[in-house]
């Protein structure tokens, strides 16, 4: 939970460098609360109703942000552009570079992008 609330903390900070722990515990978390909305969301009301589908809503528009500052970080991470984000526009094969990028390990030095984010203690 301590990684989650980081990239929250953090909400739009396109700058720096974000590790993968960072990375995918945060895309752990936003799946397992995505679960927990859509079992709420049936329990409140019926599967395609309104109450299940503006819960869902609600959280993905205050996810939007975050999820992609987080993302252009771990490119960062990386030693890449966030511009290189923009892969994603290309069905398919822009989601598998995507996802290589995502599970490479990080610049072991020092980047542009700021120093090797290994080397911080962890978010308490």
């Amino acid at each position: 939970m301590n990684w989650y609330m980081a990239v929250i903390r953090k909400y739009a900070e396109f700058n720096g460098r974000a590790r993968r722990k960072e990375y995918w515990m945060f895309v752990l978390m936003n799946f397992l609360i995505g679960i927990l909305i859509g079992i709420v969301g049936a329990i409140i009301g019926e599967t395609g109703g309104l109450i299940s589908v503006s819960l869902s809503g609600v959280y993905t528009l205050f996810i939007f942000l975050p999820y992609w500052a987080v993302t252009v970080r771990r490119l960062h991470d990386t030693n890449k552009s966030g511009w290189w984000i923009l892969i994603n526009l290309i069905p398919v094969f822009g989601q598998i570079i995507m996802f290589i990028f995502k599970v490479i390990d990080s610049d072991p030095n020092e980047n542009a992008y700021g120093p090797n984010p290994k080397l911080a203690p962890e978010p308490q």
